[in-house]
């Protein structure tokens, strides 16, 4: 497993989620999905958030970047599967906390898990709704109260990001940023069939069922350009 920056943002370049699970095992930081969204718009503040923690190609334009680069054996981790792989490899000899969602989400994603993974250690959950400079502040001591193994973060980014750097500052651990992987978890939203993801075109299959979504989507088109002008 080896790193490169690409414009400016560190990616290490996993050959399989258990080499990713492997290493952070050894590591408190932050996961971070990395995508080519999230190079395109880099900035002075979300590339010091990512470079200093460990971010992972959870996008197929990020996938494409790296073996451009030489790291032939790179491949696409879906921090939506990946979470739940750590929680396999650790349920029994960790502790977890959850943030984010909706209230109802993240209790459904908590008795799920439960039922799935029998004597897991959660140590407490809340929603994503943190609306106030209080609400962060309690979130925070909790957590560096509690001190939990690992903590799963979805409420989207930047944001997510933002509070796991603070948490991280508090008490050191596992940190994952999930978006709105609860809500695949407990199925309010569908992923891609198999055969989309296996072929690395989810994001096409996600573009055909909502094609509102081209506003996003057109920075993969354009970012695919600059690698092939070779900007990155």
């Amino acid at each position: 497993m080896d790193n490169t920056t690409i414009n400016g943002v560190n990616v290490y370049s996993f050959s399989s989620r258990k080499e990713l699970i492997r290493y952070v095992s050894t590591q408190k930081k932050s996961l971070i999905a990395i995508n080519a969204e999230k190079i395109l718009h880099a900035n002075e503040q979300t590339r010091s958030l990512i470079n200093q923690n460990i971010g992972y190609a959870d996008g197929i334009g990020a996938v494409w970047a790296l073996k451009k680069k030489g790291f032939k054996e790179v491949v696409k981790i879906p921090g939506c599967e990946l979470w739940l792989d750590i929680v396999k490899e650790f349920y029994q000899s960790k502790s977890f906390y959850l943030v984010g969602s909706k209230e109802e989400v993240i209790r459904a994603t908590v008795k799920k898990l439960q039922q799935e993974y029998p004597g897991i250690n959660i140590l407490g959950y809340r929603n994503g709704y943190i609306k106030t400079p209080e609400e962060q502040a309690e979130l925070i001591r909790t957590i560096a109260e509690q001190k939990p193994d690992v903590v799963f973060v979805a409420m989207g980014s930047p944001k997510q990001e933002l509070i796991m750097q603070e948490m991280q500052q508090h008490h050191p651990a596992i940190y994952q940023g999930l978006g709105g992987s609860f809500d695949v978890y407990i199925g309010n939203v569908e992923r891609a069939p198999e055969w989309w993801v296996k072929n690395n075109m989810e994001w096409t299959y996600r573009l055909i069922k909502q094609p509102s979504r081209i506003k996003r989507q057109i920075h993969l088109v354009r970012f695919a350009f600059l690698l092939l002008i070779g900007k990155y």
